[in-house]
């Protein structure tokens, strides 16, 4: 089973929402200055958004170094942002910008850590996801 990867700050709001989820995950690390994780297949990135509320630094620093790895790159196959709409049009940024730039799909956004109906869907829309999604196909 494919799996995903995420990172989660020190609010603990996207772990909580990962937990809720009960998929195998791997967290990309707090800190910035440790070695960052490699990815061993093809996986669903799920992040937060950070920044400014104008949307400046929305990707977290420890995703973008993440991302930085080509092996790491080549296996992401989609994107999950997470977000506080108390920003408005900046609510998810991090999603859209790591799809657009990774050429991969942005595939769903929660508030926070997310709903009882926000872990239905994303499960089911993973399933179905990876369903259509080949595992070894490289992405475009």
């Amino acid at each position: 089973m494919a799996q995903l990867i995420y990172f989660s700050s020190v609010s603990g709001n996207t772990r909580r929402f990962i937990d809720k989820l009960g998929r195998e995950a791997r967290r990309i690390p707090l800190m910035t200055a440790d070695e960052t994780i490699l990815a061993d297949e093809p996986y669903v990135l799920v992040v937060p958004t950070y920044g400014d509320g104008h949307g400046n630094n929305a990707v977290p620093k420890q995703v973008v170094k993440f991302l930085n790895v080509p092996h790491n790159r080549d296996l992401l196959r989609g994107v999950i942002g997470a977000g506080n709409t108390n920003f408005g049009t900046t609510y998810g940024l991090a999603a859209d910008v790591i799809a657009a730039k990774c050429r991969v799909p942005t595939l769903y956004r929660f508030e926070l850590f997310g709903t009882p109906e926000d872990v239905e869907a994303v499960n089911s829309g993973l399933d179905s996801f990876w369903q259509h999604t080949p595992l070894s196909t490289p992405r475009p």
